[in-house]
C-alpha cells in the first residue's frame, strides 16, 4: 500500500496500516457533513460552508462482557458530539485548530488510545479541501488529585542533562532547584562516555545504543539516590502522580513505539523532545548550544551544563 493511497484513504485505512501488536478495536464515521461559519479569511466569515468529516478512534478491547449494553462502549454519538460541542465552542479560523480540539475531546473518553480526525471544507473549490491528524492517548496530559483533592493535568519539566552535568559535583544542588519548582521532574541522558559495540545492521545499533543510554541513565540515579530509573509508561505515570524525581530509561518505549522518533541513529536529544511531547510536559529544558529543537512543540530553555 503506497502512502499516496494511505493520505487519500479513509483514515480508518490508515489506521490499519500503522495498528500496533496490541489488539485495539476501531469505531468510524464517514462523510460526516455539517455546516459551519469557519476559515481566516473575510469572504468566509458570516458564510456557513459544508465540512466533511471522517474520524476513526481505536479503543481498548472492552475487559467485561458488554451484555448488549450501550453505556459499556464507546458510542458512535460521542463521535458526532464532540464535533458539535467543539463547533458550538467558538468560531474558529483553522481546520487545524477544529481537529486537534475534536481529537482531544475523545481521547477523554477511557477506552479511547488513538483517533485519527480528518475534515475537507467542500464549497472552497472544485474539490475537497482539508486536514487529517491523528493524535495518542499518551499525548493527552496525565491527571491526578492535587492538594486540594481536585483533578487537575500533570505537565512535568523534562531536563536533558549531559555527561558534563552528570558528572558535575553539585548535581545535588542542581536536583533541588529543579524540584524547587513544583513540576514533577523527568531527567533524560544520552550516550555514555567512551567507546560502545558498534554493529553492521542499523537496527542493531539502534538497540546497542539504546541500551547504553539506559546504562548513563543507571550512572545518573547513582549520583543522586531520590532518582529513580524508569521504562514503562505505568511507571513513567505512578512517578509523575507521587512527584517522584525520575531518569528516563528509553528502550521499551521507544521499541514498542508506533509512532515513535524514527532514524537508523540514535539522537538522545530528539528522544529527550519526543519524550516531553508524549508527556505533554510544561517545558523542556536543553543544554545551552542545542539546535536541534526547532521542531519541538513543547516550549524549550536553555540551560548551562
Amino acid at each position: 500500500m503506497s502512502d499516496i493511497h494511505l493520505a487519500f484513504a479513509h483514515p480508518v485505512e490508515r489506521a490499519e496500516a500503522t495498528a500496533p501488536a496490541d489488539p485495539r478495536d476501531r469505531i468510524s464515521l464517514r462523510d460526516h457533513i455539517v455546516t459551519a461559519d469557519i476559515g481566516a479569511f473575510q469572504s468566509e466569515r458570516g458564510a456557513p460552508q459544508r465540512l466533511c468529516f471522517n474520524v476513526v478512534v481505536e479503543t481498548r478491547p472492552h475487559p467485561a462482557p458488554l451484555d448488549d449494553d450501550v453505556d459499556r462502549i464507546l458510542s458512535y454519538d460521542r463521535i458526532t458530539e464532540a464535533i458539535a460541542a467543539e463547533l458550538a465552542a467558538e468560531r474558529l479560523n483553522l481546520l487545524e485548530t477544529l481537529a486537534e480540539r475534536v481529537a482531544e475531546r475523545l481521547l477523554r473518553e477511557p477506552p479511547a488510545m488513538r483517533a485519527f480526525v480528518r475534515i475537507e471544507k467542500l464549497d472552497r473549490g472544485p474539490g475537497a479541501l482539508g486536514v487529517e491528524i491523528v493524535r495518542t492517548r499518551a499525548a493527552a496530559p496525565l491527571r491526578a488529585v492535587d492538594a486540594r483533592g481536585l483533578e487537575a493535568d500533570v505537565h512535568p519539566l523534562v531536563v536533558y542533562l549531559d555527561n558534563d552535568a552528570i558528572a558535575a559535583p553539585d548535581l545535588s544542588a542542581r536536583l533541588d532547584a529543579l524540584l524547587a519548582g513544583g513540576a514533577p521532574v523527568v531527567l533524560c541522558v544520552g550516550l555514555p562516555p567512551g567507546a560502545r559495540p558498534q554493529a553492521g545492521p542499523a537496527e542493531v545499533q539502534r538497540r546497542i545504543d539504546l541500551l547504553a543510554i539506559e546504562q548513563n541513565a543507571w550512572r545518573l540515579a547513582a549520583r543522586d539516590r531520590r532518582c529513580l530509573v524508569v521504562q514503562s509508561r505505568t511507571e513513567i505515570d505512578w512517578a509523575l502522580r507521587h512527584d517522584q524525581p525520575i531518569v528516563w530509561a528509553p528502550s521499551k518505549l521507544v521499541l514498542d513505539a508506533i509512532d515513535g522518533p524514527s532514524g537508523e541513529r540514535i539522537d538522545a536529544v530528539a528522544l529527550a523532545i519526543w519524550l516531553a511531547e508524549l508527556l505533554a510536559a510544561r517545558r523542556i529544558m536543553l543544554p545551552a548550544g542545542t539546535t536541534a529543537w526547532a521542531s519541538s512543540r513543547v516550549p524549550v530553555d536553555l540551560h548551562d551544563g
